[in-house]
């Protein structure tokens, strides 16, 4: 999700949509569980205060001239005090470290062991814990609503606390208070202003494979996880069959297939390819390095391509910390770690008060599907469908 942007005169976007272009200008997993001494400062951190919003917020072009963000501050928040075990699941997890190790640099009673694991693995793993009444965790911060959701579904939660519930829009929870997003990506089109104007990039996904000027020129990365959530989303959407048409159509338009949507990324930013599928920080950070590339972002409307998916955390049933716990998970929510998230991941902020970073569409701008985010927990069903549709 890092660094900067020119502005966004380039938006093509008729008064009466929701669609949003973004011009840019200048984006081996540990198992062990650590000790309780924290994570970069060995032995507890400095003394209390000693952490300002400059340590949590990032830097570069994007981030200059900021405004200070609003919402609750953890300098209004009970101190966390005590010693906490969190299951941090995802590849994302070492940024979650990242913020961990500032609170226990802020608070110098906290410190956190944790559980560094794919989200899939560690949901189960909490799972099944939770049935043999060995419950280990406190806390589960995962990259995805689905394994969140599948660890509620199993009554292995606990309520999380109507502070932070009332903090983030209801989209972006489950609706029952047993898990809450912390930080959103967002689906987009990157493509070359070099290649394309905002107005030839079509408004759904289901145009692409119609859309002529595209053909041959695109690039996905089907093996990546956002992009099976994307494929998950559709099948929800439309259904099986009119998701495997897709494919096949985006097969027979002459797609390219890449590793991971940051190399897409820097593959429209090359010229390679003139547009491909991605999450929105990624266009984000190939500007971290290459200002001046010609690369944009476009949103599509209400369908499978605008997908907003979340980070989130969830209090775990059996834990002998649940006051701590609930401390942390409104810590977390503060003004101060969403700007964190905002500005040294280029995700998209839980609460109102804290903006994206440069001229990215506020998520309340964008026009996702109508959703339910534990719903995109059937990875391996889409798995097959994308076999059969001869994608993997």
């Amino acid at each position: 999700m890092t660094d900067s942007h020119d502005d966004a005169s380039g938006r093509a976007v008729a008064p009466a949509s929701r669609r949003r272009f973004l011009a840019l200008g200048g984006a081996s997993l540990a198992t062990a569980l650590t000790g309780c001494s924290g994570i970069l400062n060995n032995g507890g951190g400095s003394s209390s205060g000693a952490v300002s919003l400059a340590d949590f917020r990032g830097s570069g072009p994007l981030v200059e001239q900021r405004e200070s963000p609003s919402g609750t501050s953890i300098e209004d928040l009970p101190d966390l005090e005590g010693e906490l075990t969190l299951y941090l699941g995802g590849g994302e997890g070492g940024l979650y470290l990242d913020l961990i190790e500032l609170l226990e640099r802020k608070y110098e009673n906290f410190s956190a062991s944790h559980r560094l694991e794919p989200s899939s693995d560690l949901a189960n793993t909490i799972i099944e814990e939770y049935e043999a009444d060995a419950t280990q965790a406190d806390v589960f911060m995962a990259v995805d609503a689905g394994s969140l959701g599948a660890v509620a579904n199993a009554g292995a939660t606990a309520p999380l606390p109507e502070e932070a519930l009332s903090a983030v829009p209801e989209d972006f929870q489950d609706g029952q208070g047993r898990w809450v997003g912390i930080a959103g990506r967002a689906r987009s089109i990157p493509y070359n202003t070099d290649q394309f104007s905002a107005s030839e990039i079509p408004s759904t996904v289901q145009q692409f494979p119609e859309t002529a000027a595209l053909q041959g020129t695109m690039g996905w990365a089907p093996t990546y996880s956002a992009f099976q959530s994307f494929v998950t989303a559709m099948r929800l959407l439309r259904d099986d069959d009119e998701t495997r048409r897709w494919l096949q159509a985006m097969l027979d338009h002459g797609i390219t297939e890449y590793n991971n949507e940051f190399v897409v990324s820097n593959t429209v930013a090359d010229g390679t390819i003139g547009a491909g599928f991605a999450n929105h920080y990624y266009a984000l950070r190939v500007q971290s390095g290459r200002p001046d590339a010609p690369i944009a972002l476009a949103f599509t409307e209400g369908d499978a391509g605008a997908l907003v998916n979340v980070s989130g955390l969830e209090i775990v049933q059996g834990t002998d910390n649940s006051e701590l716990a609930a401390n942390f998970v409104r810590h977390v929510l503060s003004a101060e770690a969403q700007e964190f998230f905002a500005t040294r991941t280029f995700a998209y902020p839980m609460i109102p008060g804290v903006a994206p970073v440069g001229d990215l569409p506020r998520i309340d701008e964008l026009n996702p599907p109508d959703i339910d985010l534990t719903e995109l927990a059937d990875v391996s069903g889409t798995v097959d469908l994308m076999r059969d549709a001869g994608v993997l």
